[in-house]
């Protein structure tokens, strides 16, 4: 990121939830709630209008919800928005479907204020905003799911070099780039270069949805 603010938009479809969100930002001089939406039908306009970098999205919404909203900004040609999907509950399954849409993580609505920020900012850098722990938990949660998707994404896995499969599943595992590259013996930089090519060899957007593909691959009883 650079000196300027991270622009922030907001989408729920409670105004008392955007207008504690937006109080709640405030305080932080790096974030700048750029725009608001209550519904996901009305992203794309949003995102037009307030260029964010950074969306904190409802799941639930009467005519389009975050999950499809996400699903229609991964898409999007050049450098969506991150998206950190809010949920009421830490261990819906809906907010997995997220993550495989595209989003970059999620918060419950009830998260501390500085860990709503710290999120916000985490995002914007580009990282996950999970914990190793809680990343794994809601991962296993949906991912003891169908053969043939644990099949598919073994078949998808094999594409990919030894190294970069060693690196996704240290993704996977809720390590950072500094620690996986103490594990593998590799540098920073290199640690990137295999995460990217991941990344565009199995059509992904994010690390998240490499450490759900990942997970799901190691079901495999191959």
């Amino acid at each position: 990121m650079t000196g300027e603010p991270i622009r922030v938009l907001l989408v729920d479809d409670d105004p008392l939830v955007r207008a504690g969100l937006r109080l709640m930002l405030r305080g932080a001089p790096d974030v700048d709630v750029v725009g608001e939406a209550a519904d996901g039908a009305d992203v794309p306009d949003a995102v037009r209008r307030h260029t964010p970098d950074v969306i904190l999205m409802d799941v639930r919404m009467p005519h389009l919800d975050g999950i499809a909203a996400t699903r229609a900004l991964s898409s999007r040609t050049g450098r969506p928005p991150k998206v950190i999907v809010l949920t009421t509950f830490d261990a819906d399954a809906t907010v997995i479907e997220a993550l495989r849409a595209g989003a970059v993580g999620y918060l419950v609505k009830h998260t501390p204020p500085e860990q709503i920020v710290e999120g916000v900012r985490r995002a914007a850098a580009g990282e996950p905003v999970l914990s190793p722990g809680v990343a794994r938990a809601l991962i296993s949660h949906v991912t003891e799911g169908t053969d043939s998707r644990t099949r598919q994404a073994h078949d998808r896995l094999a594409r990919l070099t030894e190294r970069e499969r060693e690196v996704a599943v240290a993704v996977a595992d809720g390590r950072s780039n500094a620690e996986i590259a103490r594990l593998l013996h590799l540098s920073v930089g290199a640690v990137k270069l295999h995460i990217s090519s991941a990344l565009a060899k199995l059509d992904l957007t994010n690390r998240t949805q490499l450490a759900v593909l990942a997970h799901d691959a190691r079901r495999h009883p191959g």
